[in-house]
This record gives C-alpha cells, structure tokens and sequence, in this order.
C-alpha cells in the first residue's frame, strides 16, 4: 500500500537502533546505497526486497540475494569503527527483518484495521521471508507470534541511539534531501510534518532514543491525520492502494533483462 512509504523514516530508524546496523549504513563503502545520500534508490532497494521477499518467484529471490550479498560483502566494521560489525552477521539481519515485520503489522493496524488470529498467523508466516531471503536461518525466526513478541522486547535491550547515529538519523526522520533546500518557511513546516509522522510511527523506546518529545497533542495529531489518510486510501483504486509493490517486481525483472543493478 502506498501509505506504507510514510512508515519508511520511522522503520529505518528502529533498524538502525541496533548499534551494529546503527554504525554499519554510514560506514558503509556502497555509497549508492546510503539512504542519507541516494533516498529514493535506497527506498526503491527496500521495497523490492519488501515485494521479492513476500511474493516474489524462487528466481526473483536468488537474484535479488545475489545482489544483497554483493553490496553486504563490502559492509563490516574497521579497527576504528566504535563498534564491531559485519552485514553478513544473521543476529543483525534477524533485527532488520524483525523490524521490517513489525512495521507492516503496524501500517496495516493503522491503514486497515486489527487483523484476526487467522490473518494475522498468516502474516507472520510470510514475513519470515524477510529474514530468510538473506542469510538468517529458518529456525531463527521466532515459531510463532508470542516468541517474537518475546524476542522483540529483548532485543529492546540492545537497542541504543548515540549522539553520531542520532545526528545521521535526524535529517532522515524530517525527510530532508541533501542538495534540495525550500523557501526557509516552507521548509519548517515540511520538516515539522514530517517529524510529526516519523515520530508518530516509532515505538516510545526509539522516541526516547532519538530524543523525540511526544505528548498527548501530538498523539492526537496524529491519530486524525492518519484517520484522514485512512479515509483516502480506501476509496483510492486498487492498483493505487498497491502502489509501489504492485512496480516492484515487474522493476526487478526490466533490470534482471537488462542487466541493470538490482540494488
């Protein structure tokens, strides 16, 4: 659903609470992939791998994690990293999809309503190919909806923002695009909207850890904007409530043929 691409500063934050994801995007030597620098490649990577690993084919997969692996081959931590790293690593791919998980289930609780038991066991199921697709193993996902609510709030206990990812995270949680600058005014109030959804989306322990105030008022705030947003998508058509995942796998198959870079 195209209403998920308001989640996506929000949910890159929660991924990069992890000191190890946190220091590891940054440093990384694939500077086509920093969302800080190339946003809306990084957002186009994203999706796809959201789409490949939900319903893409067997051969989409392999493609798609070719090139993953490719990029993450280049992506481990130096004697002067501040912490140790390495994009291979399953425990930090576990938490990147763990995230990714928890994201949609929260767009969805927003944009369409709770899901029953059945539906959303079925979601789960499905969104153990978040992890799977890469390099966390089947039996690390956790069996069933009560072990990840288990693992999640544990793995709350490794979640730490310091003052250099904070900084990095900052202009992506306000959605500002390095080179494109609005009349000052206007770009207060870009930034303060988009604050205000970003900060909306995020649980209270990534809040605190960005250091981002929230009160009643801004709860409400939220909540009727996002009710109104919720109002528009259901009369949107169908191929427009899919919108980007519906591109993204056709997108994936133009640059397989062509030989274009997948990531």
């Amino acid at each position: 659903m195209g209403v998920a691409l308001l989640a996506g500063p929000a949910n890159v934050i929660m991924q990069l609470a992890r000191p190890g994801v946190g220091y590891g995007v940054p440093e990384s030597r694939v500077e086509s992939g920093r969302i800080d620098l190339h946003p809306i490649k990084r957002a186009r990577t994203t999706f796809s791998y959201l789409a490949v690993s939900v319903a893409g084919s067997d051969a989409q997969k392999a493609a798609f994690r070719r090139a993953v692996n490719g990029a993450h081959a280049q992506v481990y931590s130096t004697p002067d990293s501040p912490v140790q790293y390495n994009a291979f690593d399953p425990d930090l791919q576990m938490w990147v999809a763990a995230c990714l998980y928890k994201g949609g289930v929260d767009v969805y609780r927003i944009f369409i309503g709770e899901m029953d038991d059945e539906e959303a066991d079925r979601h789960y199921r499905e969104g153990m190919a978040l992890g799977t697709t890469l390099q966390v193993p089947p039996e690390m996902w956790p069996a069933d909806r009560a072990a990840f609510d288990r693992y999640w709030q544990e793995s709350l206990d490794k979640v730490h923002i310091d003052e250099a990812v904070r900084e990095y995270l900052y202009p992506i949680a306000v959605s500002r695009i390095r080179g494109v600058r609005l009349p000052r005014r206007l770009q207060r109030l870009s930034e303060s909207f988009a604050l205000l959804i970003t900060t909306g989306f995020l649980p209270q322990r990534f809040r605190d850890e960005m250091r981002l105030p929230w009160d009643p008022a801004k709860q409400r705030r939220f909540d009727r904007l996002m009710a109104a947003l919720r109002a528009v998508n259901r009369l949107m058509p169908r191929f427009v409530r899919r919108f980007p995942f519906n591109l993204m796998l056709w997108d994936l198959d133009r640059r397989i043929r062509t030989g274009r870079p997948l990531v």
